[in-house]
């Protein structure tokens, strides 16, 4: 049953965010407890200091921001598709962008060049998936998927071509970003950008969305335009995933569960929905990547192993939450 002061919930996710950004900072092999933290907070030139400001805190504000971007993308990918199931790398964009960026680390290209190479592999599959699924007639979110789906299969035969054709070398490095990988992720100011720019266009196409949700027809009869919103929430949407994947790899299931849990939660009120899921995919992948790095330490995992062995579950158990209902209705 959905929280009955929302707001007051999304202030509650606000303080999480915090909470598990500063829950990052703090834990690892150095710099534990909050002695030792405030320690490091005032002494930025100690080594305790350089730890909490060069590595950990920029790595738990990239995670937050990568974790904002896949959960509203995710949210809009299920209105866009009307399907439960579809999540930020459903359509391929994510395949263009991890496909370049896997051909310019096999060709050594510095780490910086990196999401630049993921928005051009990301805006390639775009025009493909756009001029393929356009077509004359009126829109079909089917032909969308199936377009989508496609291409994605494309570029993973790609990937796995390029994959079987590196050397050893480079070959451990592109499998632990192809898994979602934030040990060396740094937070670009122009992430920040989108998604604060992509929040305000969710957060202005609310009402459009609500109405989309129940039914294309339904939309036009109450006087939307359709097509267009439609588009414009695959362009942002597909924006949000390849600035994601270009600063960490593929990161599963983050866009699939949390919009889920934050529906449950809020209700399908757009205006609500889309800030709550954004502020819980943000702690979600804080705090999932706080386990990565310290759960076997000092060895690291993927993130994106830690995201799925947490989402399988989740979603497994929501799955059940909605076969129970369904039987009891």
């Amino acid at each position: 049953m959905p929280i009955r002061s929302p707001r007051l919930f999304l202030a509650v996710l606000a303080l999480l965010a915090v909470a598990s950004i500063l829950l990052a900072t703090m834990v690892g092999s150095t710099v534990t407890g909050p002695g030792a933290w405030l320690g490091a907070v005032a002494n930025p030139d100690s080594h305790a200091g350089e730890v909490l400001w060069r590595l950990r805190l920029p790595r738990a504000l990239a995670a937050f921001v990568v974790g904002g971007l896949l959960s509203l993308s995710g949210c809009l990918m299920q209105v866009l598709l009307r399907n439960p199931l579809a999540d930020p790398y459903i359509l391929g964009v994510s395949g263009g962008a991890a496909f370049f960026t896997l051909a310019g680390m096999g060709l050594g290209v510095a780490a910086a060049w990196w999401p630049p190479l993921a928005l051009a592999g990301a805006l390639v599959s775009i025009i493909i998936v756009f001029g393929l699924a356009r077509g004359s007639g009126p829109w079909s979110g089917t032909r969308l998927l199936l377009t989508g789906v496609v291409t994605a299969s494309g570029w993973g035969a790609l990937i796995t071509l390029l994959l079987a054709q590196s050397d050893d070398s480079s070959l451990r490095g592109m499998l632990f970003w192809l898994m979602g990988d934030l040990g060396y992720a740094r937070l670009p100011g122009w992430a920040v950008v989108v998604l604060a720019l992509s929040l305000l266009l969710a957060l202005g196409y609310a009402r459009g969305l609500n109405v989309l949700a129940m039914g294309e027809t339904t939309a036009k009869l109450l006087g939307e335009s359709t097509r267009r919103l439609l588009w414009g929430i695959y362009f942002v949407a597909s924006v949000l995933t390849a600035a994601a994947v270009s600063i960490a790899g593929s990161i599963g299931f983050v866009g699939l569960i949390v919009p889920h849990l934050a529906r449950l939660l809020v209700g399908a009120d757009h205006r609500v929905l889309v800030p709550a899921a954004t502020l819980f995919g943000g702690s979600f992948l804080v705090l999932s990547d706080t386990l990565a790095r310290t759960v076997i330490a000092p060895r690291q995992l993927p993130v994106g192993v830690v995201t799925a062995l947490l989402g399988v579950p989740l979603f497994l158990l929501l799955l059940n939450r909605a076969r129970v209902r369904g039987g009891a209705r």
